[in-house]
């Protein structure tokens, strides 16, 4: 019997190729990342099964010119960069990877936060740039406790929920904005009070971001909302770029509309040494890593597997979007 054919658009660890490989002729794109769409949509012609990353967008066009196409596995908790309605339409399942990277994500935000607000990054250049030239003394160089400020998380779903567990080991207050508000129970296990998103954003004194990137959150955080946050906040996001208007965060760091932002998304990645938040030093960058350790890497590869050995035999992924 043929094997069904299976296309990457870039490597995975070697026990997923291992086993993608017992049941499926499979082709590893290995040139330029991400790949060109005009080799993606040749290679996607005659393909039975997609492995495809977050930077690769899978639009209406792709999935027309796909003729077998029967499952997308995303290697990502985002899906943002897929067409999942017209894969629906289409018949075509997609399944995707949360869950086992929900800590990892909450870990790097908690990190994000505690090195804005005590400035570690920031230390870390002036040590060396050879800029640390005597002990600091009481007012010099001072960042910003965590214990008793207040954390306004934006989504709490299961990332969001996760940080709010650090933060209530810190003595924080959460303050938390959802479409609509969890359970009594979670509320009082993770100490979160539901507000408005209005209150969210003029109460907090550092907000964490963990909504997906929809229209409705496109650009949300803008001038308009910096110029409503306190003087004194921080903003952190590790969920998606485009939910921040990049140009507006730059001037609201600039003019010290709001203290500081620590990132681990923007709009378009990879962001280049030119980048205007390069030079800003009240921000801390990191290069989309929220994922990134090597047990959730692993578990993304072997879930990754997994939804596509599920969808490529007609069968709902394990984590699935719409059909």
């Amino acid at each position: 019997m043929k094997k069904k054919r299976v296309f990457l658009t870039r490597t995975l660890h070697d026990f997923a190729l291992k086993e993608l490989k017992k049941r499926y002729q499979i082709e590893i794109h290995s040139g330029k990342i991400p790949i060109p769409k005009i080799k993606l949509e040749l290679k996607i012609k005659n393909i039975d099964g997609l492995i495809c990353f977050p930077y690769d967008k899978i639009d209406k066009e792709l999935i027309d010119a796909a003729k077998n196409l029967k499952v997308i596995s995303t290697y990502s908790v985002g899906f943002d960069h897929i067409d999942t309605q017209y894969a629906k339409k289409k018949k075509i399942r997609v399944g995707y990877t949360p869950e086992v990277l929900t800590d990892a994500t909450a870990d790097l935000a908690f990190s994000l936060m505690i090195d804005v607000l005590r400035r570690v990054s920031e230390g870390d250049r002036i040590i060396r740039h050879g800029k640390w030239k005597q002990i600091y003394g009481a007012y010099d160089y001072v960042g910003t406790d965590l214990q008793g400020k207040t954390l306004g998380i934006f989504g709490l779903g299961r990332i969001g929920g996760t940080l709010a567990k650090r933060a209530k080991a810190f003595d924080m207050k959460i303050i938390y904005h959802n479409r609509k508000d969890v359970s009594k129970n979670k509320e009082k296990i993770l100490g979160a009070k539901y507000v408005t998103f209005e209150k969210m954003i003029t109460d907090s004194d550092i907000i964490s971001i963990h909504v997906p990137h929809t229209k409705e959150t496109n650009q949300l955080f803008d001038m308009k909302i910096f110029k409503k946050m306190k003087k004194t906040a921080f903003l952190i996001n590790t969920a998606r770029g485009k939910i921040i208007n990049e140009k507006d965060l730059i001037t609201a760091l600039n003019k010290k509309i709001i203290a500081g932002a620590a990132l681990d998304v923007y709009e378009s990645e990879p962001i280049s040494k030119n980048h205007p938040l390069i030079k800003i030093q009240n921000v801390v960058l990191a290069p989309h890593i929220g994922s990134s350790t090597d047990e959730t890497r692993a578990k993304m590869a072997e879930l990754t597997v997994k939804n596509l050995n599920l969808g490529i035999n007609g069968k709902s992924p394990i984590y699935s979007v719409g059909y």
